[in-house]
């Protein structure tokens, strides 16, 4: 298996990747960011064709029927013969199983890339199904997305402006590393590339542990006994908070297994927190408390300049 994982990474050939259509894509995995990353490459037009796979036939049907993709065979190989590049879009805990189903089927020089929320449990994965990781395998991850999840919410305008990470490891081919940064640089992302750990690690703070406090916070509301009426009077604060909550239960499940050490240890902070707090309106301490907000939200609005 090792001589297949081997094989020699798609080159630039001296062009730009910007000069029109000249990748066949195929997407395994086709939810919300596979679908959107096709319609995005053929809006730019970076792409010949592209093909796709959903172990969800009705999935693959619509696929085909919106036009995100030329075609949706009955299965991965098929998806993936003739393919130039292939996007593992599916659940993190599920890349070991896609892997092993692309690899017998991938032509030489094709490249491979994930869009995987954590990074670490990604290229491990990878690194068991070939028995190496392989210079033509890119780890990647675009910070783009909504609470919505399957090809019909896909859409060609989700990753202009966002952050897209990559997480180039020892062996990696610069080829195969410089057509993936180029085609999401297509499609109007911000690529920028960072260490495996560190990218699990800052999102397990950013973004797993808020979803994993949002379906908390609306799991303990809905199990309370005037829970319908606290729904009925709910505002624009608690759409704010609790949006998140409307996301995949098995997509979060499989990220916060995958990135569980990270994600652990800051709930386990936060708890500590909200303890803290607690023992601050329990003992009526209302500057403390207010200092406390104070601090929190000057955080947030500096951050918010900075980006801006």
């Amino acid at each position: 298996m090792w001589a297949r994982c081997a094989l020699p990474a798609l080159r630039r050939c001296g062009k730009s990747w910007h000069d029109g259509p000249r990748v066949k894509l195929a997407v395994v995995g086709l939810g919300l960011i596979g679908g959107s990353f096709a319609r995005a490459l053929r809006a730019a037009g970076q792409v010949s064709s592209i093909r796709g796979y959903d172990a969800d036939e009705r999935q693959r049907r619509l696929a085909v029927d919106l036009g995100v993709v030329d075609a949706a065979p009955g299965s991965t190989a098929e998806a993936v013969a003739d393919a130039d590049l292939v996007v593992l879009a599916v659940p993190v805990l599920r890349t070991a199983e896609a892997m092993a189903a692309v690899l017998p089927a991938l032509k030489a020089g094709a490249v491979v890339t994930d869009v995987g929320s954590t990074k670490q449990s990604v290229l491990a994965d990878v690194q068991a199904v070939c028995g190496a990781l392989p210079p033509w395998f890119v780890a990647g991850h675009p910070i783009a997305g909504t609470e919505k999840s399957g090809v019909a919410a896909s859409n060609a305008e989700l990753f202009r402006n966002k952050r897209l990470i990559l997480s180039p490891h020892a062996a990696q081919d610069a080829g195969a590393l410089a057509l993936v940064r180029g085609l999401w640089e297509s499609v109007g992302a911000r690529v920028v590339e960072m260490d495996a750990s560190r990218h699990d690690a800052i999102f397990a703070a950013t973004s797993h542990l808020p979803h994993v406090l949002a379906y908390a916070f609306v799991d303990m509301l809905s199990r309370l006994g005037d829970a319908e009426e606290i729904f009925a009077n709910a505002g624009g604060g608690f759409r704010d908070f609790t949006r998140i909550a409307s996301s995949s239960p098995r997509m979060w499940h499989d990220i916060v297994r995958a990135n569980r050490e990270s994600v652990a240890g800051l709930l386990e902070q936060q708890i500590a927190e909200l303890s803290e707090l607690l023992g601050l309106i329990r003992d009526e301490q209302w500057p403390a408390l207010q200092a406390r907000f104070e601090r929190a939200r000057n955080a947030r609005e500096q951050h918010l300049a900075h980006i801006e």
